[in-house]
């Protein structure tokens, strides 16, 4: 039976996780427990212009209810109050805390898989003490946006029945006089699985996929990006080395804020696709494939029609996504 070289057994040695330093589980519960708060944090302030992008991605294109964001806000409020705005609050409320711990502890996940594929066992134990176990920044802008990618392919499955439920609540007020009246997200569950089993709850998932997976690169890709200028801007004007556990909270949301915006923006047309197949059932009483919807939008409103509700989207992306990563990164400075 062979033995470990003296050498190789130094690697081994200093790789074993020591007193002090967490596991990966204990990681990955620490980025779970923050990416939820995150979460629940930031649809608060996002759910009211959720409302409102729906309603006028779905309205008719040929007799609109809505004139724009404005004139939708105006009227919601003027005939439902405004609770009306938090309209199917409750599933998106729990689905963004699921969402966003998902989406980063895969996305950090997917980093320190990477990381462990590109790196030698001597480059680990040197960075390890030179900038500490759990810092990420060695990977290359490129390799960030790959792991964002991932993550957002793999949250579209639990994306896809969260939204589903979420958007039937949104509209069934400006649905047709037919249609059936939910009570509530455990209404939809149980409506939905006797009409059309578990596939029900992934109508919509094509787009969501494609949403989450271009719009995951783009939301990660873009805050790193940016977090990486603030970086060299300090580390230019004083000459020391920065991370980014040493930029400051309005930087971090500014960050974040851009990288919601480009999140939002990027993919929009698919997100226009989505809604439309996950709420014609209660609004038209059809239900159509995917290519068969983005042939109506076209066909109804040209290009214009997958931009339906994309400024207040991309608007209210900005505060929404600026909040969660500073919540986020500021959780895993002082708690992780």
């Amino acid at each position: 039976m062979e033995t470990a070289s003296p050498q190789h057994q130094v690697v081994v040695d200093r790789l074993t996780p020591v007193h002090g330093q967490k596991s990966n589980m204990r990681k990955q519960m620490d980025d779970l427990l923050f990416g939820s708060v995150a979460g629940i944090v930031g649809k608060f302030v996002e759910y009211p212009f959720d409302t409102v992008k729906v309603r006028l991605q779905t309205q008719s294109h040929t007799n609109p209810k809505f004139s724009g964001p404005l004139d939708c806000i105006t009227k919601t409020i003027k005939e439902h109050g405004v609770k009306d705005l938090y309209r199917g609050l409750s599933s998106p409320l729990v689905g963004s805390m699921i969402e966003n711990a998902a989406l980063f502890v895969g996305y950090k996940q997917v980093q320190r898989m990477i990381r462990d594929l590109s790196a030698t066992p001597e480059q680990k134990i040197q960075y390890a003490q030179e900038h500490g176990d759990e810092s990420l920044q060695q990977l290359s802008l490129n390799q960030l946006i790959v792991a964002g990618t991932i993550s957002g392919a793999f949250t579209s499955l639990v994306l896809t029945p969260v939204e589903l439920i979420k958007c039937k609540l949104q509209v069934q007020q400006h649905g047709s006089p037919s249609t059936i009246h939910f009570r509530g997200p455990l209404h939809i569950i149980s409506h939905t699985f006797k009409q059309n089993g578990l596939m029900g709850f992934y109508r919509g998932h094509l787009a969501t996929f494609v949403r989450e997976l271009g719009g995951g690169a783009f939301w990660f890709g873009s805050y790193e990006y940016i977090c990486m200028l603030f970086m060299r801007h300090h580390e230019k004007n004083t000459g020391k080395r920065f991370t980014k556990n040493d930029l400051a909270p309005q930087e971090l949301m500014a960050a974040g804020a851009i990288g919601g915006m480009a999140y939002n923006f990027s993919f929009f047309p698919f997100d226009v696709v989505k809604s439309h197949m996950q709420t014609e059932e209660e609004l038209t009483g059809v239900k159509r494939r995917f290519g068969q919807v983005v042939k109506s939008v076209w066909q109804g409103a040209g290009i214009r029609g997958f931009y339906q509700g994309c400024g207040i989207t991309v608007a209210r992306s900005a505060p929404t996504s600026a909040i969660i990563f500073m919540t986020y990164e500021l959780l895993s400075r002082h708690f992780g």
